[in-house]
């Protein structure tokens, strides 16, 4: 079993950065890839950012160029610094881990652009 944990949300106007924080915790063993979705109310769940256990990066066409996710494997964390944020980007982030075939999510952490 696998717990996650972001932080790390909050309010900020547009053009500002954040960075959210996702804690791994439990059993990791056999890990492929971490990532950042979000979603907002009465929309699908969107992909924004995965993380490989080799380290190969991949972004949504939004969110390139502004955003930035890293992994810290002596914390056991995975970061979205999130830059030149848009009102758009308001939503409720959950960071995602695959492992053994199984897929562990986060509980969210709200994350509103004010313009």
């Amino acid at each position: 079993q696998v717990q996650l944990v972001e932080s790390g949300g909050g309010l900020v106007q547009a053009g500002g950065s954040l960075r959210l924080s996702c804690a791994a915790s439990g059993n990791r063993f056999g890990i492929s890839s971490m990532g950042w979705y979000r979603q907002t109310p009465g929309k699908q769940r969107e992909w924004v950012a995965v993380i490989t256990i080799l380290n190969n990066k991949n972004y949504a066409d939004s969110v390139k160029g502004r955003f930035t996710i890293s992994i810290d494997n002596a914390k056991n964390t995975m970061y979205l610094q999130m830059n030149s944020l848009k009102p758009e980007d308001t939503a409720v982030y959950y960071c995602n881990l695959l492992s053994g075939g199984l897929t562990y999510w986060g509980q969210g952490t709200q994350v509103t652009v004010s313009s």
